[in-house]
C-alpha cells in the first residue's frame, strides 16, 4: 500500500515472483473495465507474468461496493492458499484494503429511503440535512464533506438506529483470512509529486486522451462510480472545449496530489504498517524479512 505513483505495482511483481504469488487488486477504479491508462492498470505484459485478480471486472455503468469487494477478495484469498499461492493485496484505495483484511460490518441500504433523502437535499438543502444528522450522529456530521457521504450516514441511522460511525472499521484483522503483513512505501513529498508529474504526462504520451474519448462513446459521461476517476473528469473537459490539454493535465496532477495525500494520511493511521522507502535498494529483501518473521 502507499500512495498513487510511489511504486506498488513493481513491489507486487517483485514479490510475486518470489513469494510464488499472485496479485489481488485493492484498486477501486481498477476493477472498471476500460480504465486503463488513467488508473495505472498493469501493462499486460505484466499481468501475463504475474496472475492478477479482480481487475476489468465490472462495467461502466456498474457501482463498485466495498461490501461485494470484501467477498471477492476473501473468495480469491482462499482460491489461491488452496492452490499454494500467496495472496498480494495490492492497491490505495484504503478502504477497499481495509475491508478485504479487518473486521468491518457494512450497514444495510434502502432505496426508498435514500431517494426521500435525496428529494429532501435537493428542495431543503445540506445544511438541513446535516442538522438533522448532527442530532443523531454528531461525529459524522463534523467529519462528513460531501453530500453523498451525508446522504449514506443519515440513512444508516434511519434503516439502522445505530450511528453510522458504528460501522467504522476497527484495526483488527479478521479471523477468517491468512496472517498479514502490511507494507507501506514511504516517499518523500517532493518526490512523489515529482513522479505524479512524471506519471500523468506518460499517461498523455501513451494515450489517455483517446482512451478517454472512445469511453465516452460508451456511456462513461453518465457512469455513477466509473466517470469520477481522477484524470477522466479533466479530460472530458478537454474533449468538450472547456479546457486546453495543458490545463487538462495541470488539472489531473493536482487531483493526484491531493489524492496522494488523501491516502497517505489514511494509511499512516494504521499502526500495523510496516513502511520501507520506496527508493531502498533492499526494498524486496526488506519486504521479504517482514514475512518471513510473521
Amino acid at each position: 500500500m502507499g500512495a498513487t505513483a510511489s511504486g506498488k505495482t513493481r513491489l507486487s511483481l517483485d514479490l510475486a515472483e518470489q513469494l510464488h504469488g499472485e496479485v489481488v487488486n485493492a484498486d477501486s477504479m481498477q476493477f472498471y473495465r476500460g480504465l486503463d491508462i488513467g488508473t495505472a492498470k498493469a501493462t499486460q505484459v505484466e499481468r501475463d507474468s504475474v496472475p492478477h485478480h479482480l481487475i476489468d471486472v465490472l462495467n461502466l455503468d456498474e457501482v463498485a461496493s466495498v461490501a461485494q469487494f470484501q467477498t471477492w477478495a476473501r473468495d480469491c484469498f482462499g482460491q489461491l492458499r488452496a492452490r499454494e499461492r500467496t495472496p498480494i493485496l495490492t492497491g490505495g484505495s484504503g478502504l477497499y484494503v481495509r475491508a478485504a483484511i479487518d473486521r468491518i460490518r457494512f450497514p444495510p441500504t434502502d432505496p426508498t429511503v435514500r431517494s426521500q433523502l435525496e428529494q429532501r437535499l435537493e428542495f431543503e438543502g445540506s445544511d438541513t440535512i446535516r442538522a438533522e444528522l448532527a442530532r443523531v450522529d454528531p461525529e459524522s456530521a463534523q467529519r462528513i464533506n460531501d453530500d453523498r457521504r451525508l446522504i449514506r450516514a443519515l440513512e444508516v441511522y434511519l434503516v439502522t438506529g445505530e450511528p453510522f460511525t458504528s460501522f467504522m472499521p476497527q484495526r483488527t484483522y479478521a479471523e477468517e483470512i491468512p496472517p498479514v503483513v502490511q507494507i507501506g512505501l514511504s516517499i518523500d513529498r517532493d518526490t512523489l509529486y515529482e513522479r505524479i508529474g512524471a506519471r500523468v504526462n506518460t499517461m498523455m504520451e501513451a494515450g489517455f486522451l483517446d482512451e478517454v474519448r472512445a469511453l465516452s462513446a460508451h456511456g462513461l459521461n453518465t457512469a455513477p462510480t466509473a466517470s469520477r476517476a481522477i484524470g477522466y473528469p479533466q479530460m472530458q473537459r478537454v474533449l468538450s472545449g472547456e479546457l486546453t490539454v495543458e490545463e487538462g493535465v495541470e488539472e489531473t496532477i493536482v487531483a493526484t496530489r491531493r489524492f496522494a495525500k488523501r491516502q497517505l494520511t489514511w494509511f499512516r493511521a494504521d499502526p500495523r504498517v510496516h513502511w520501507i522507502d520506496y527508493n531502498d535498494p533492499r526494498l524486496v529483501n526488506k519486504a521479504l524479512q517482514l514475512i518471513a518473521g510473521r
